[in-house]
């Protein structure tokens, strides 16, 4: 009696919860993949762009009349490779000129017992370094110390540079974050609102990027309302691309947002790293990526008499015209999808198939809300 009442032991109530079709287990596992991707991604990422920064022609000048100075520069293209590209140019204010229209990095004044290299740091700190390391053993070489000027210096409260390229993560997360919200919990709403929403957050996260870059850390000390212009086109571009790609991406839009804003975004925005010091990938990125539009536009507009700043607005606006775009797109599929769905409505449904629509209407609030909780987490 007690032997078969072991061999035919009934499974316990919680058994089921371990078993592998489990729906609980599967919906888990399923919401795992996307941080679990973003691991993935932005490891992929942000060591492949900042791990190994070296040199990729990197522009310099030598500066100097003769043939002496062609001798010395094609001796340092020689030694260098690829890493630099070497001109020469007559005088030190032709160099000047030429760093201060972004043209070159650095430029190598000769001069037997006094050198000089002249750098624009503002442009990017860690380019300026770069060439200091590259020009400091040619000067210890011939045993005289070697004078750096730095003809274009960021701003003293931001020392480095690099509160531009802070300035940039904060507004990019104000703005994609957003399009969770706009996206899923707005999904109801007409494409109108959405997009009057999207217009008004994009305001708001500019505004508070310009107190960021001018009353709160004094980044820059002229030129805001150009900050905040640009601000708001690059916020208002990621959010209406965003909430545009809601519609077909449904709880992947995060996933997808990361990735472009993020993953793609920060590595090449030359924000840290310019493309000179990155490879290929990422340094082609920077020609046309929004994140480089915003970082070079302040750098033009702030620092460089707006030089190059005309390229990167109309990089910028580029990217606007490409989300009011992927907007329109969805405001056709959502008109399709709900055209469909209305013959439907007119027939009188059985109660088993009413019954069937409030629980797919009850999954769908539920799944919305675990979208809008997931991507909050992340």
């Amino acid at each position: 009696m007690s032997g078969g009442h072991k061999a035919g032991r009934v499974a316990a109530p919680g058994d089921a919860r371990t078993a592998p079709s489990n729906p609980a287990l599967r919906h888990v596992l399923t919401h795992l993949i996307t941080p679990l991707l973003m691991c993935l991604g932005m490891g992929l990422a942000y060591l492949g762009a900042f791990a190994t920064p070296e040199p990729h022609h990197l522009p310099v000048a030598v500066v100097g009349a003769g043939p002496e100075a062609k001798v010395f520069a094609q001796t340092v293209k020689d030694e260098a490779g690829d890493k630099l590209d070497v001109r020469t140019v007559a005088d030190r204010a032709t160099a000047v000129d030429q760093l201060k229209h972004r043209d070159i990095t650095g430029a190598y004044v000769l001069n037997a017992k006094a050198p000089e290299l002249i750098v624009a740091s503002a442009g990017s700190d860690m380019s300026a370094t770069a060439v200091t390391k590259v020009f400091t053993p040619v000067a210890t070489a011939q045993g005289v110390p070697l004078k750096v000027t730095d003809v274009v210096p960021p701003d003293s409260d931001d020392p480095t540079g690099s509160g531009i390229f802070f300035l940039l993560i904060a507004v990019s997360i104000g703005s994609y974050a957003s399009v969770a919200a706009l996206g899923a919990a707005g999904a109801g709403l007409s494409l109108k609102m959405r997009a009057a929403l999207v217009t008004g957050v994009s305001f708001a996260v500019s505004l508070i990027g310009a107190a960021f870059a001018g009353p709160l850390f004094h980044l820059v000390d002229h030129g805001l309302w150009g900050v905040w212009a640009m601000s708001w086109l690059y916020s208002a571009g990621i959010l209406f691309l965003g909430v545009g790609l809601h519609t077909f991406l449904k709880r992947w839009t995060t996933l997808a947002v990361m990735v472009l804003f993020v993953m793609l975004n920060f590595t090449s925005s030359g924000g840290l790293f310019r493309p000179e010091l990155q490879n290929g990938f990422f340094g082609g990125l920077h020609a046309f990526w929004n994140g480089a539009g915003l970082v070079e536009g302040i750098r033009d507009l702030v620092y460089f008499d707006g030089h190059g700043l005309t390229r990167n607005v109309w990089a910028l606006a580029a990217w606007l015209v490409l989300g009011l775009a992927v907007m329109a797109l969805a405001g056709l599929a959502e008109r399709r999808r709900a055209g469909a769905a209305a013959p439907a409505t007119v027939e009188v449904a059985p109660p088993a198939a009413v019954a069937a629509a409030r629980a797919e209407e009850a999954s769908g609030a539920e799944a919305e809300e675990e979208e809008i909780e997931e991507a909050v987490g992340v």
